[in-house]
């Protein structure tokens, strides 16, 4: 268990994020408290798929142009995963949340299927999702693959 906390640790001091990562936070962006939220995954523990909810804030929106969203699966060894896709997105379903523009704020999802960019379904254990909105990051959240 040790081990797995310091590799954890690691991979969050990799991101820049060590510090501002509990089990037990909103996932309020650090810098701009209410602008943008990554809200815990569901199900958690899942097989083989999941739902991942965010939130935009209206005030990202004052200048009237849209914002750029990715959000990023990471494994425990720091590894680049997959790139979830929207939905209910304005520009159609099925589309990867990589610098993806939203054009409207409010509560936003993306849906993951388990699956590596290369199709595999991953292996059980922990990852770990980023959301970053117009180039600012909100703290990482864990999630649970279990077969």
């Amino acid at each position: 268990m040790r081990h797995l906390i310091s590799l954890v640790l690691l991979f969050l001091s990799s991101l820049g994020l060590s510090d501002s990562v509990s089990a037990q936070q909103t996932g309020s962006a650090g810098g701009a408290e209410s602008s943008f939220q990554l809200e815990q995954n569901y199900p958690n523990p899942f097989n083989p798929e999941t739902r991942i909810p965010f939130v935009i804030g209206d005030e990202l929106f004052a200048e009237g142009r849209p914002v750029r969203v990715s959000v990023r699966i990471y494994n425990v060894l720091r590894q680049f995963v997959a790139a979830p896709t929207a939905l209910n997105h304005s520009l159609g379903e099925g589309l990867p949340v990589e610098d993806l523009e939203y054009v409207t704020p409010g509560r936003h999802e993306v849906y993951w299927d388990g699956r590596d960019r290369a199709g595999s379904q991953v292996a059980s254990g922990v990852y770990f999702i980023q959301l970053v909105v117009n180039g600012q990051t909100a703290p990482v959240r864990k999630m649970f693959v279990t077969k």
